[in-house]
């Protein structure tokens, strides 16, 4: 196919050159990559992959269309995407539209024909990075000056831009449980898998006080997972420290899991190229049990901060570097998994995480 020329440049002033997929224009973001095999359209719509652009280390991207039943949120919120072989044609029956045209409607740029695999040894060596992307820019000097403007991921708070701005609910009015969600990014396949527990939510944006959910009367708290560093996510913090008080279940994941540790005196710290991908191994401490799970992030809870801690204990680490992957209240009916057991895309094995937070409130 002939496609315009893109260029990708990284912060340390490693230049690739490829074509252009998506809208024609110039997007800057953090730079990761998802070892993911399938599932690119999960991903894209994921929000907590705002401000990222995406390297998908499977050579084959949009051979299977899009699926609007997929969708993780509305719109997808990534910065861009870098692909080695990119596939205008698509051969699935339930398919609405090609990558390249959903690519386009949300005005998202990105770059094909690139070595990922070199690109990945590359992140993967020197840690993720900023990087921008061009179809538009071809002044390697030029093209610096823009992502220069690229702000830092470190210190960066994105939780409210992509919260809903009106609160909404999910499920079955009549279901005999209320969880109240606070949407920091939440994925639409977490309510699902609530709802599919008997679980009515109500999802509240990301700066909602707790007075106003009490008012809801729910059975229950979930914090959600999203973008953005949790350490300056103060008001978070604040209002889950005042949830604890009322002792009522709580389940965290992702941005909720760093939350909830923050909340009980616990520090994150940005990791080196984060986890993210479909087939990361974790260990269940409390049942000895491995599983196989979903993961998205660059940032992860301090595990030294909780040793020794009386408030809170290890339940689950990261069976390839040892970090935490899930914790739990000793004094509080209260956890959290760093990973994704809702998946979408993704293995289930972990999905007994929300039939433990339904029989937690049961109880």
């Amino acid at each position: 196919m002939n496609r315009k020329k893109a260029t990708l440049l990284l912060a340390d002033g490693t230049v690739f050159q490829g074509t252009l997929v998506g809208k024609d224009g110039t997007n800057g973001g953090e730079i990761c990559f998802n070892t993911g095999m399938t599932g690119y359209q999960e991903i894209y719509t994921d929000p907590s992959y705002t401000g990222q652009i995406i390297v998908n280390t499977t050579p084959h991207i949009g051979n299977y269309g899009v699926v609007e039943d997929e969708a993780q949120s509305a719109y997808p919120l990534i910065a861009g995407i870098v692909v080695n072989d990119f596939s205008e044609v698509y051969s699935r029956v339930d398919s609405t539209q090609s990558l390249q045209s959903y690519l386009e409607q949300h005005n998202i740029t990105g770059v094909a024909d690139i070595d990922t695999r070199r690109l990945v040894r590359h992140i993967r060596s020197k840690g993720a990075m900023n990087a921008i992307i061009s179809s538009t820019i071809t002044s390697i000097e030029e093209l610096q000056i823009e992502l220069d403007k690229v702000p830092d991921m470190n210190g960066l708070e994105l939780s409210s831009q992509v919260s809903t701005k009106e609160s909404y609910y999910f499920g079955d009015e009549n279901a005999p449980i209320k969880v109240a969600c606070v949407d920091y990014g939440i994925k639409r396949n977490i309510l699902r898998c609530l709802s599919e527990r008997g679980a009515y939510c109500k999802v509240f944006p990301a700066k909602t006080n707790l007075a106003e959910m009490e008012e809801w009367n729910p059975d229950a708290y979930f914090l959600s997972n999203g973008p953005g560093d949790p350490a300056v996510m103060d008001y978070a913090v604040e209002t889950i420290k005042e949830m604890l008080e009322l002792n009522k279940p709580l389940f965290g994941i992702c941005l909720g899991h760093q939350l909830l540790a923050r909340a009980c005196d616990v520090s994150t710290y940005k990791m080196h190229h984060g986890h993210r991908g479909l087939n990361h191994p974790i260990k269940n401490l409390l049942s000895g049990k491995s599983e196989i799970t979903s993961q998205n992030h660059g940032f992860v809870v301090t595990k030294s901060d909780i040793e020794g801690n009386d408030k809170v204990e290890i339940t689950h680490i990261h069976l390839n570097d040892g970090t935490v992957a899930g914790i739990k209240l000793k004094h509080k009916p209260a956890f959290s998994v760093q990973y994704h057991p809702e998946s979408s895309p993704g293995p289930d094995d972990s999905r007994y995480l929300f039939d433990q937070f339904i029989a937690l409130i049961q109880n």
